[in-house]
């Protein structure tokens, strides 16, 4: 289906993959998987589109044309009256009208070979969508998202996540060769999400997916491609396989660095007594024996091992550093809060937030969480009220909201009060950018850089309040990680609208889950075993807490250089990814 040997592409003298070899498999389900920027979604569209790239190496893709593409953006072109299933039905309706038109020029045409050519193109066409079926193909994959409810709904009604599904329905009908789709899961509610978990795996056919979803990762694909470094790994398995794996690498490696730096450390000390001795005495023996101990040790140093998919990228995100204040100073008061547009969304929604504590607003696509986060933000409803100690700071995932994209990456942080580029490579060098990469336009940036450097400039405030619209969408799987970790350590109060289920639990406090048009406060806790009831079965829940702790326990002896006992606590890990695998 695809094959790349020493595949390699960049921009002037970066390159964003060298001498990368891959292949995929006919009905294979891979994820594309890697740090944000490291080239995941040119990789995607230089398959699509080779002759729209410059590259070096081979690269073949056999998939006869038919190749179909679900971008990470949510579109909303064209008549959005039309209902969800006369949109699904048209790329059908449109190729049996074609068909039409060639039969009815075949009854006057006198040159029927480039005309029977073509009809026997389009009734193999037909044939490989399944064209005959298409209406109950239709009705099959609504229900499988379990949007068979919305099939008479206008499009123009459809929240963005039913929206995202409906497209990917659409590319799924045609049965292409090769679908791919670019991060489908971006602001998704939990719901939907499972629509696509179930969409993707009852798919037949070969798909290639860029997603940063653990959940996605763990439940959807048989195969991995991780981008990272400039270099391509593939690995068969789940992401929860390919974590313990490595996992137990990053401790062989350890283990090696460790015994290869005592060889260097004793090489080291030899060479410097042979030094001092040859300095004392003129003896050509003493010099053959340096310059080969000298030799020896470059050789060494050279072939110190290197880990581009061990020691990941990972961003170390920080908060900004608050004054402690009283747990139970109050920082927002939201009482008796309503919010129409057409419909009514919500009504009679009371809460308040207090210093220190971490909130999260979790509910169906659609249900007014973002807009009624955003009047938070703007503080000019009567029914919002903040206290005279918030000093609050937004994040939008419109990122046009907060950045510039007209200014280079620079220019955001000199507009904030930076004196220099200095301050500038400083800062930012715990997001992982490149200090090169400083005189970039932020339009230029991926949706993951885009977060980032909204984080990186909410980290260069004095905000004791952080208001968090969607902050883990478009990160890859490790800045999430690295984001989580910074939600829990920041000592101000965090009120977050999220629809990623690892990132609430991980990070929430309190729940307030969208209920019926208004909101239900609910524990972390509950909110979690409301959701493993539903979705898996009833030993996950334990199983996952188990492996976190063990992997935060691998972590800390790797960081002590405790092999031994990080390899014992890797020996426990294995066996719990092996009855999460069986569950």
């Amino acid at each position: 289906m695809i094959y790349a040997e020493k595949l390699t592409f960049g921009f002037q003298s970066t390159y964003l993959f060298q001498n990368i070899s891959f292949h995929l498999e006919e009905n294979c389900h891979c994820a594309l998987m890697g740090s944000n920027g490291s080239g995941k979604t040119t990789l995607l569209n230089l398959i699509r589109d080779q002759e729209a790239y410059t590259f070096d190496g081979k690269l073949k893709v056999n998939t006869a044309g038919r190749m179909g593409y679900v971008s990470q953006f949510v579109g909303r072109e064209g008549d959005q009256s039309t209902t969800v299933y006369d949109y699904l039905c048209q790329d059908f309706l449109a190729l049996e009208k074609t068909i039409e038109d060639v039969c009815t020029e075949m009854g006057v045409s006198e040159d029927l070979d480039v005309l029977m050519e073509r009809y026997q193109l389009l009734m193999d066409e037909s044939s490989a969508m399944d064209a005959d079926n298409y209406e109950n193909n239709i009705r099959r994959q609504l229900q499988l998202a379990e949007l068979s409810d919305k099939a008479a709904l206008e499009l123009e009604k459809l929240s963005g996540g039913e929206l995202k599904l409906v497209q990917i329905i659409r590319q799924m009908l045609r049965r292409p060769a090769l679908l791919m789709m670019d991060e489908p899961d971006v602001f998704l509610d939990f719901e939907n999400l499972n629509g696509l978990r179930d969409l993707i795996n009852a798919y037949q056919g070969t798909l290639l997916v860029i997603t940063h979803s653990r959940y996605l990762l763990n439940h959807c694909f048989d195969h991995i491609w991780h981008l990272e470094n400039g270099d391509l790994q593939e690995f068969e398995g789940n992401f929860t396989e390919y974590s313990y794996s490595r996992l137990q690498k990053k401790i062989d490696l350890k283990r090696a660095a460790l015994i290869n730096d005592e060889e260097i450390q004793r090489v080291s000390e030899l060479v410097d007594r042979l030094r001092d001795i040859a300095s004392e005495v003129a003896e050509s023996q003493h010099g053959r024996t340096l310059k080969g101990k000298v030799s020896y040790l470059n050789r060494l140093l050279e072939r110190q091992i290197k880990a581009p998919f061990v020691e990941i990228r990972q961003p170390d995100i920080r908060l900004p550093a608050v004054e402690e204040m009283e747990e139970a100073a109050e920082l927002l008061r939201v009482e008796d809060y309503a919010l129409s547009f057409e419909d009514t969304l919500l009504t009679s929604v009371s809460f308040a937030v207090h210093a220190g504590e971490k909130v999260a607003l979790v509910g169906a696509n659609g249900t007014g969480k973002t807009s009624m986060l955003r009047e938070i933000w703007k503080n000019d409803h009567p029914s919002i009220h903040f206290s005279e100690e918030a000093a609050p700071a937004f994040f939008s995932q419109l990122h046009a909201e907060i950045l510039n994209e007209h200014n280079t990456i620079y220019e955001e942080f000199f507009s904030i009060g930076f004196e220099n580029r200095e301050q500038v490579e400083a800062h930012l060098q715990d997001y992982c950018f490149d200090p090169d990469s400083l005189g970039r336009k932020v339009s230029a940036l991926s949706g993951g850089e885009k977060n980032l450097l909204q984080l990186a400039k909410l980290a260069a405030g004095e905000a004791n309040f952080l208001l968090l619209d969607e902050p883990s969408s478009h990160l890859d799987t490790f800045a999430q990680i690295a984001l989580e970790d910074a939600i829990a350590a920041y000592g101000g109060a965090v009120l977050m609208v999220s629809h990623d289920f690892y990132t609430i639990v991980n990070c929430a406090d309190t729940i307030l889950f969208v209920d019926n048009g208004t909101i239900r406060p609910m524990s972390a806790r509950a909110f979690r075993k409301m959701i493993y009831k539903k979705h898996f079965s009833k030993d996950y829940l334990e199983l996952e807490l188990q492996k976190k702790d063990l992997e935060t326990r691998i972590a800390r002896c790797l960081e002590n250089a405790d092999c031994d006992e990080a390899q014992h606590l890797c020996d426990k890990l294995a066996l719990i990814v092996e009855q999460m695998q069986q569950n």
